[in-house]
């Protein structure tokens, strides 16, 4: 019998390189599980410290939430570390190749998958815009608030990657990227959901869906 799932936090730097130059970055690693089975979302940098997180627990997945080289650097050394697969839209496997040539993911995540840890269901929604791979993962039971999130609470769970941050939508500024297509995905995949719905980011802080909506007009006017 599994525990009640829970959701261990990680940051970890390094950096984020295309398009010829390179930005040093902090990012967010998610693991979502119990004592005895988890998830990590985007393994970022520092595969020792991911690995350590881990534990003597069963690693089921490494989730990519889109294929940009400071989220999947470290995915091919936990997943040979653990014997875990990686999954990633394969819209992404393109960014993917950039930064590892010679190893593909082992799967694919795409929109209406549902993985399953703790008996907590991780729903695949495909966010397009970023990256044309991007997805998110909703967890619509999870309860979510941590002292170290600022006191935010509420049941569901988000995990954006770089598709919505607090104070608005990921970068669209690159390469394999688009702004109305962002903006589209978060109008229409994310914004719909409870307000009540946290969201872990991919950098820096969490946020809330309610906090985020009443802004998109805000952002859809800034970014012409």
């Amino acid at each position: 019998m599994t525990g009640e799932a829970r959701i261990d936090h990680l940051v970890t730097s390094g950096t984020f390189s295309l398009d010829g130059g390179t930005w040093e970055v902090d990012n967010n690693v998610w693991l979502v599980g119990d004592d005895r089975e988890v998830y990590v979302i985007d393994a970022a940098h520092d595969a020792r410290a991911i690995i350590d997180a881990v534990g003597d627990r069963r690693l089921l997945g490494i989730l990519c939430t889109h294929g940009h080289d400071d989220h999947v650097d470290a995915a091919p050394e936990v997943a040979d570390a653990t014997g875990a697969p990686i999954l990633l839209h394969p819209e992404d496997e393109v960014l993917w190749r950039m930064r590892h040539p010679r190893r593909a993911p082992d799967g694919r995540l795409v929109e209406g998958d549902v993985l399953t840890v703790a008996d907590t269901e991780l729903r695949v929604l495909h966010t397009p815009g970023h990256s044309p791979g991007a997805v998110c993962l909703y967890a619509p039971t999870l309860t979510a608030g941590a002292p170290d999130e600022g006191g935010l609470s509420g049941v569901g769970t988000l995990f954006s990657g770089d598709t919505l941050f607090q104070g608005g939508p990921g970068a669209t500024g690159r390469s394999y990227s688009s702004f109305p297509t962002i903006i589209d995905s978060i109008r229409d995949r994310l914004l719909t959901l409870p307000a009540e719905t946290v969201v872990r980011t991919g950098h820096g802080d969490s946020t809330t869906i309610g906090a985020e909506a009443p802004h998109l007009e805000e952002w859809i006017a800034r970014g012409h």
